[in-house]
Order: structure tokens, then sequence, then C-alpha cells
């Protein structure tokens, strides 16, 4: 599984130089980047000592869904203080969870965002899953290049198990239930319901594959046995789900 490693807008060239040294002890090298040049800067290189290969490489996009244009799962980091969002993982309970998806995922990624702001919530909307460091300081925060060493630590294990074979469509199975609750909601006419939004968005990253392989079975069922409002409305395939 690819896991690459992905900066929202960083500001200082220094971090972006520590969270390459960072990757690159701990076995990580794709970098990608969204909206900055921080990494041409040469205080960049200054700091990364001997990861100047991962500057060198570095992904630029425009904006983050354009940098996840081919991740099939991603692991958004963020403080907890975010109102709208309940559910986040630790950097521990990462590392079985990736684990697992690495078995029917191709690329997975993992998300840092602004070094004053973090990332947006309709940043975080695009996350399969969040993250953050638990603390025990009143001012919850760390240096970018802080943060990526500490998950690159606890998942750097990842980076050295053997490449698993997988089908194209295991990796599309998350994101098509996405899409698949998302018009079941809108037929439904339940779809402005926010809070329940909300809470599918952010746990159905946390299934397994034979569990999103077995709601996507439920699905079907319902999708079935619903009536018909429109003649020519024909229920969802799953044919390729299972």
């Amino acid at each position: 599984m690819r896991l690459p490693i992905i900066l929202v807008s960083p500001a200082r060239a220094e971090n972006v130089g520590a969270a390459a040294r960072a990757m690159k002890t701990m076995g990580f090298t794709e970098l990608r980047i969204v909206a900055s040049d921080a990494h041409l800067k040469p205080e960049a290189r200054w700091v990364a000592h001997g990861a100047g290969d991962i500057l060198d490489n570095v992904q630029h996009f425009a904006t983050l869904a354009d940098a996840l244009h081919d991740v099939n799962f991603s692991v958004a980091t963020t403080a907890r203080s975010r109102a709208k969002f309940h559910y986040y993982a630790t950097p521990q309970e990462l590392a079985p969870l990736l684990e697992e998806k690495r078995e029917w995922v191709g690329t997975a990624a993992l998300v840092f965002g602004r070094e004053d702001s973090g990332l947006t919530n309709e940043e975080l909307e695009l996350a399969d899953v969040l993250t953050g460091v638990p603390m025990v300081a009143d001012y919850p925060s760390l240096n970018l290049g802080q943060a990526v060493m500490v998950y690159c630590y606890q998942l750097s294990s990842l980076m050295q198990l053997p490449e698993v074979q997988k089908q194209q469509a295991d990796a599309q199975q998350l994101s098509a239930l996405r899409q698949r609750i998302t018009a079941l909601t809108t037929r439904l006419d339940v779809a402005d319901d926010q809070k329940m939004a909300d809470w599918l968005q952010q746990r159905l990253g946390l299934l397994t594959q034979r569990d999103t392989a077995m709601l996507h079975r439920l699905l079907h069922d319902i999708e079935i046995n619903l009536p018909v409002n429109n003649p020519d409305e024909k229920a969802f395939d799953s044919d390729n789900t299972e």
C-alpha cells in the first residue's frame, strides 16, 4: 500500500524540511504539497539533512481534493477542539486500522494542515478518518515537523510489510459505499439530516473490508425493496461490490 504524506499550505520552509527528514528516517518516500512553494526554498533543504531526494520529488497540487485524486483512503490530522467532528483515531489506533486497509486499499494518505489554522472543515470532510494526538498540555499544538514524526514513527512498521495484490474493485469499495449511502439518503429524503450525515462521514472509514461488503449487501436489499417513485428508476447494481 502506498502511503503518501500530504502537507496543506505549509508556510515555513523549515517545517517542510523537518517533515521530509522525519519521513526519510521512518521509511516514507512520497510527499505531496498543496498550495505552497515552501519546499523550494533553501531553508527546507538545510533542515532536511539527507532527505533532499524527498524534496526533489515533491508533487504539487492546487487543492487538497486534487492531491487526493488517486487516494482510496485518507486520514486527516486535526486538533480535537473542532466542535463539528467527534470521532478520532489516535496515532496508535491508526496502525492496526491501516494494516487491515492495506489488504484491500491501494493508496492511503496522511494529511497535515496549516501551521496556524490546520485544515478547514471542508478539507476535513474529504477525509475518511480523522486523527489527533492526545496531549496533556493546556495549549495542544505540535510543530508540523514534530507531528509528521509522531505519525511516521507510529506507522513505520507498515512500510516494512510486503506488498499485497489487490483488485481495483476492492480499492473502490469504500468510495462506492459513500456514494451509495448518499444516493439512498437522498431517495429517502433524509439527506438534510446533518447530524446523521456527519456521523456517517466519520464512521464509515473505520469499517473493515468484510463490514463494507456486508453493508453493500444490506443497502442492496433495502434498495430493491423500496417503492419506485419513478417508473424509469432502477435499483443500484451491486453485483461488483462483494
